[in-house]
């Protein structure tokens, strides 16, 4: 299992928080439709609880990251957490995107428990220690499917050679691909929603299930 180094400043902006750590050994392939049906009926789910698009951010969890990202500097309304996006396509009706087994099996965890969740392939990370820091101006950074992110006051894993994720957007260089052969998962709890322990074995669950995940490691960071 990845070491995990906790930045004292957010240790004293988020006393509760926890980081659920799941490592596996996996098949990605284009998602299912079993894993999509899931996927829809969890979205469903939040279409119905959260009728106004800013209830969303009433949810505890995203809630708590919004804090952190504001006590850090960082306009949340700007550069929103993964998970809050996630629930404002399903509000807005705009429907969430089909990806691989990997990516979706990460938003569907999202989407139910709030959290902002970081899928890293494990054998792209440089050494083997993720710190979560606080992003530095002119950090180069380059979001998934966003290109150059100003990640300055925004809580970030760094592995030996920089940047990897953000609750805003994981990094180009470790995301999840069809070669992703072994699975690095973050479940960020800046502040407690669903409890994070179920949050892990659901993930483990829903890896076994579509991922065919073997070799799993898990733990809870604080």
């Amino acid at each position: 299992m990845i070491k995990i180094e906790i930045d004292p400043r957010i240790r004293a902006l988020c006393p509760e928080l926890r980081i659920g750590l799941v490592r596996a050994t996996v098949v990605n392939s284009p998602t299912s439709d079993a894993l999509w049906g899931e996927l829809e009926g969890e979205a469903a789910a939040i279409g119905e609880q959260y009728a106004e698009i800013l209830a969303v951010n009433t949810r505890p969890a995203i809630a708590a990251t919004r804090r952190l990202y504001k006590a850090l500097g960082k306009d949340p309304g700007r550069y929103r957490v993964a998970s809050e996006q996630l629930c404002r396509r399903i509000i807005k009706g705009l429907g969430l995107y089909r990806l691989t087994t990997l990516i979706d099996v990460v938003n569907l965890v999202s989407v139910r428990s709030g959290y902002a969740i970081s899928g890293l392939d494990a054998d792209k990370l440089a050494g083997d220690t993720l710190t979560l820091g606080v992003g530095r101006a002119g950090e180069p950074y380059c979001g998934i499917g966003r290109g150059p992110l100003n990640i300055e006051g925004m809580p970030v894993y760094r592995d030996a050679l920089g940047g990897v994720a953000t609750p805003t957007s994981d990094e180009e260089r470790t995301k999840f691909t069809l070669d992703t052969v072994t699975a690095q998962i973050n479940i960020n709890a800046f502040g407690p929603e669903m409890p994070i322990g179920e949050a892990v074995q659901w993930m483990v669950t829903l890896l076994k299930k579509y991922a065919q995940a073997t070799n799993i490691e898990t733990h809870i960071a604080q």
